[in-house]
């Protein structure tokens, strides 16, 4: 039979005894609204868990009652057969209350910066560069999300050498926090007479946009702002004014630009909002840093040296190495239909904060 340990049992209870303070409190007369209404939050928020603590009880005890019956001869196939039946229940019920234990990220409904940079592999990664921000884009359109450049560094030769765009929309950052990474391509090159495979990489990054100013602090001594002339592609679009923007956080060594507006100031407010999630990022990923080395798979870690995906071009497949998964779709992955890979990912990281939840088979 599967039980929960006794760590979460004695949570549970913690949780079940709260629920019904909360609700007694509720019952007592002139009580101040804005109290009434905070903890009627609070209790609908918990209510869900204890209600399916509840039923657990519930079963457990039904379950001690059955096998009672073990020991009467008349009863004792009807008793095995009901047992059997409460057990898978018990199973699910444990399910479901791991699952609803397991908090909802906070930065899911965040828009993101999406950063692309080619790697190894020279002008063929900068065209990988452009098919993965197209492949964005196209993901970004059928979700009605908003794309607004950054920073382009284009190659003149249809690719790109870095890229950084802001992505706005609902639940933009829980649809994509999973595409930070190395994302490798095998194909062979249109410049490649023999008909060789190549292997080029680019870098993917996604950073949650800060919406709270509290969130980081940024001592403004701590900053070296420089401006220059914005360029376009092949020397198009060529300011005659230094728009550009280049913003670095010197203790950490964190550099941001964007030239993306005509506008300095404009340029410089929207490279100061992504400093700041990239010193978010930085510092959220120095505080998990031990906890993400004893991991064995790193779903969705944001370890950029990492490599999470291979596109091989010659079997039209995509493989995600985190969860193993290969798909034989790939030209239908990069016009964006990303669905299936992202909702796989979100099982399994879903999965993976379930199992470090005390649950024991007994």
């Amino acid at each position: 039979m599967r039980t929960l340990s006794d760590s979460l049992s004695e949570k549970l209870t913690i949780l079940k005894e709260r629920h019904q303070h909360l609700l007694d409190e509720m019952n007592q007369p002139n009580l101040d609204p804005k109290i009434m209404i905070d903890k009627s939050k609070e209790a609908a928020k918990i209510e869900p868990v204890v209600s399916l603590y509840n039923e657990l009880c519930d079963q457990y005890q039904i379950r001690e009652d059955t096998t009672k019956l073990l020991d009467d001869p008349q009863m004792q196939t009807l008793a095995q057969e009901e047992i059997l039946m409460i057990d898978q229940t018990i199973h699910d019920k444990i399910d479901a209350i791991m699952q609803a234990l397991v908090p909802d990220d906070p930065d899911n409904d965040k828009n993101v910066y999406l950063e692309i940079r080619a790697g190894t592999g020279g002008d063929e990664a900068a065209l990988f560069a452009q098919n993965l921000f197209d492949m964005y884009s196209h993901f970004a359109d059928h979700n009605r999300w908003r794309i607004e450049p950054i920073q382009v560094a284009s190659t003149g030769q249809g690719g790109i050498k870095e890229i950084v765009v802001l992505v706005s929309g609902k639940q933009v950052y829980a649809k994509l926090k999973f595409e930070s990474g190395v994302h490798r391509v095998q194909r062979v090159p249109k410049t490649e007479s023999q008909g060789r495979i190549h292997t080029s990489a680019c870098t993917v990054a996604i950073l949650p946009e800060v919406s709270d100013v509290t969130e980081v602090t940024i001592n403004p001594a701590d900053l070296r702002i420089d401006t220059y002339r914005s360029s376009g592609a092949g020397g198009q679009h060529v300011n005659t004014t230094d728009s550009a923007v280049r913003v670095t956080h010197i203790p950490s060594g964190v550099v941001v630009e964007c030239q993306d507006e005509r506008s300095q100031h404009k340029n410089k407010a929207k490279a100061m909002k992504l400093l700041q999630s990239k010193i978010l990022q930085h510092e959220r990923e120095t505080q998990h840093q031990e906890q993400a080395q004893e991991r064995k798979v790193q779903v969705g870690s944001g370890d950029r040296s990492e490599r999470i995906r291979t596109y091989n071009f010659p079997q039209g497949r995509i493989t995600d190495h985190r969860i193993n998964l290969t798909l034989y779709k790939l030209n239908e992955i990069l016009a964006g239909d990303l669905n299936e890979l992202i909702n796989a990912l979100t099982v399994e990281n879903k999965a993976r904060l379930m199992t470090q939840l005390d649950v024991k088979d007994e």
